[in-house]
């Protein structure tokens, strides 16, 4: 599912380049969960954003299944995530003056789908809030907003999820939960998921554990096979 060959990023500051990926060769199958943990700036989240088509890289390649994204346009990039990949961040991120099938339903209609509704109420469904469509984000809890990104993330039955700290500012029972629903959304629909986090216990969930330090893979771990897994 992920191609990652010689990934390079480089940022202008007022101290002059700096490098935050240096050369970065990644593969991760279909379906694999990958949990990415590291130092802060070790390059967790600027290789998510990389994935994710937000920034460009300054050298080397990414290709998504057959698509090399590095070779897009920002247009194709745009079409290509709305189609294929869902993301979830720290923060909900969520469209304030909408309710939370709004959230949802939005992206669906941006790509031309005609069930956006539909589909949106079946994925607030899927994550517990289907008595609470018609709330807008400052009516529902912080979990309740993560729960409806969620939802707006995995409704286009997306590739690729990407998840950065996503329970990052919730407390320790909440995003459990959220957890629980991310990954059982991962393994009901064979996503390929990318989970960046700074807690140890979170990333044994996954696959495969990989450590970054200094934009660069500097250690991996298998926790378990993807037959085991399933």
């Amino acid at each position: 599912m992920i191609d990652i060959a010689d990934l390079r990023l480089t940022l202008a500051s007022d101290a002059g380049p700096v490098n935050i990926l240096n050369g970065l060769n990644l593969k991760v199958a279909a379906k694999e969960s990958l949990g990415i943990v590291g130092p802060s700036g070790s390059g967790k989240t600027s290789l998510m954003l990389l994935l994710a088509g937000l920034e460009q890289a300054s050298g080397g390649r990414i290709r998504l299944g057959e698509s090399e994204i590095t070779a897009m346009s920002e247009d194709q990039l745009a079409l290509y995530r709305r189609g294929h990949i869902g993301i979830v961040f720290q923060a909900f991120h969520l469209i304030p003056t909408m309710t939370a099938l709004e959230n949802v339903a939005t992206p669906l209609e941006l790509s031309g789908e005609k069930r956006a509704l539909e589909i949106a109420r079946g994925a607030l469904d899927e994550v517990g809030l289907g008595h609470r469509l018609g709330h807008y984000p400052s009516q529902l809890s912080g979990g309740e907003q993560q729960r409806v990104a969620l939802a707006r993330a995995m409704a286009p039955q997306p590739d690729l999820l990407l998840a950065d700290e996503p329970t990052g500012n919730l407390d320790t029972e909440t995003g459990q939960k959220v957890i629980e629903l991310l990954f059982g959304m991962q393994r009901r629909r064979g996503a390929t998921l990318l989970l960046i986090t700074h807690d140890p216990a979170l990333a044994r969930r996954c696959d495969r554990i990989i450590h970054l330090a200094d934009g660069r893979i500097v250690s991996e771990e298998v926790v378990r096979s993807q037959a085991a897994a399933k």
